[in-house]
């Protein structure tokens, strides 16, 4: 929980229902209504009546054109003249180009050097001549310190994408709108989470309107900075954080963010990178929904028993869907591994002919396969290394070949993904 003061306490009360109705009057008209639809696959499997707000169907696709529209349109003459300026992962980047080019301001952009190139491409694409994109550094934060020095430098409004009680109230227009589609308060809403500012918006909206609806918060496992600040009591600078959920990749939470959700209790959800694959797979090839890896985190979520009952009514927010198609490899590369469905050996094998058609008769079995075999043949050795990668036909399939390696003539070393050589593999 937060510390109960009055900076606290002020900072918690920043965003009131009022300021997310205001937001969506403003931009009404500019940014359509996304749809609410049935999730048959989610529903079937988890026993819930899961509903899904498609903000990867709106232009910027994701909900971050809704705070950044709000920012900067109440914007002054004068503000509107010295233009802004942003970090973003992407997201937040193309929500920014969205409303500058809607009201004519100009922006300056940075992303981190990891932001993928469809994301940079789309950025430039909504924001054309208007937008200037600057790369730098190597995650969002150190995005976000050149965009500070920057404003501070230039005069430039600096549009936070989470932490400013204008980009919340923006983002969340995200729940009451969905609930306004429904009809009715859902009995739990999920939401994805980088540095809190949708799941700020969803309690500030929730808390005075439906302040008996369950708020899940869904972070990387990777970069659960939320629910390491709602521990601490303030928001709390991450050692390390895993870059690959670029759009939910914060190392710290918002001052405001973290207050608001502290104050709101929210139940906070930390899901595997791998976890997160197999679910963008499954929204692809089941739902036909192209999603970030940020963009299934609500989704994925799911897997997570909440103690909801059955047949409760769960709205999950699908938001992020600007991956780029070069990433799928490792995509189900991660997915697989998350099953229990691939696996890196180091075997040595003897240097004579037929060593890798025994290999092949004594250790795999009918379902199973090699993917990779990396192996360079040394004439003044009598063994060689190789490293190979087998897909299992099912995750219980690992025990029987684990004990036919055993019994195999070959010295076999399995390669866990927690060995430093495994991050040349994924």
């Amino acid at each position: 929980m937060t510390e109960n003061t009055p900076d606290a306490e002020a900072l918690s009360a920043a965003v009131r229902a009022a300021d997310v109705e205001k937001a969506a009057e403003r931009f009404a008209g500019v940014i359509p209504p996304t749809p609410l639809q049935s999730g048959e696959r989610l529903s079937e499997r988890y026993g819930l009546d899961v509903l899904l707000k498609r903000e990867d169907l709106n232009k910027v696709r994701s909900y971050k054109g809704r705070g950044a529209l709000n920012l900067v349109q109440a914007l002054d003459p004068e503000q509107r003249r010295r233009g802004v300026v942003c970090a973003s992962a992407g997201n937040h980047a193309q929500g920014v180009a969205f409303a500058c080019a809607s009201i004519g301001a100009e922006a300056r952009v940075y992303l981190p050097r990891t932001t993928p190139r469809q994301k940079r491409d789309r950025v430039a694409r909504l924001g054309g001549s208007a937008v200037e994109v600057v790369m730098v550094g190597e995650t969002y934060d150190d995005a976000a310190a050149a965009a500070r020095s920057d404003a501070e430098a230039t005069g430039r409004t600096l549009v936070p994408a989470f932490d400013d009680p204008r980009t919340i109230a923006g983002q969340g227009t995200v729940v009451k709108e969905a609930v306004e589609q429904l009809g009715c308060a859902p009995d739990a809403v999920i939401v994805p989470v980088g540095g809190g500012g949708l799941l700020a918006g969803t309690i500030a909206w929730l808390r005075e309107n439906h302040p008996g609806v369950r708020v899940i918060g869904a972070e990387p496992a990777g970069a659960a900075s939320m629910a390491r600040a709602l521990e601490a009591g303030h928001p709390v600078e991450l050692e390390h954080i895993d870059p690959f959920v670029d759009g939910a990749a914060v190392r710290k939470v918002g001052r405001y963010t973290h207050a608001i959700a502290a104050a709101g209790r929210p139940r906070m959800v930390a899901v595997p990178e791998g976890r997160l694959c197999t679910e963008m797979l499954d929204l692809y090839q089941v739902d036909g929904i192209i999603s970030e890896p940020a963009g299934a985190l609500a989704t994925a979520a799911l897997d997570t028993d909440h103690g909801l009952p059955e047949g409760a009514t769960a709205v999950c927010v699908v938001s992020g869907g600007n991956n780029d198609v070069s990433r799928y490899a490792e995509i189900v590369e991660r997915s697989l591994i998350h099953e229990g469905r691939k696996h890196y050996f180091l075997v040595e094998f003897p240097q004579e002919p037929g060593a890798l058609r025994r290999f092949l008769d004594d250790v795999l079995g009918p379902d199973d396969d090699i993917t990779r075999f990396e192996y360079i043949k040394r004439n003044n050795r009598e063994t060689g290394p190789a490293l190979v990668g087998i897909e299992l036909g099912a995750p219980e399939n690992l025990q029987p070949i684990l004990k036919r390696m055993e019994a195999a003539p070959h010295r076999i070393q399995p390669v866990s993904p927690d060995s430093p050589l495994f991050t040349f593999l994924v």
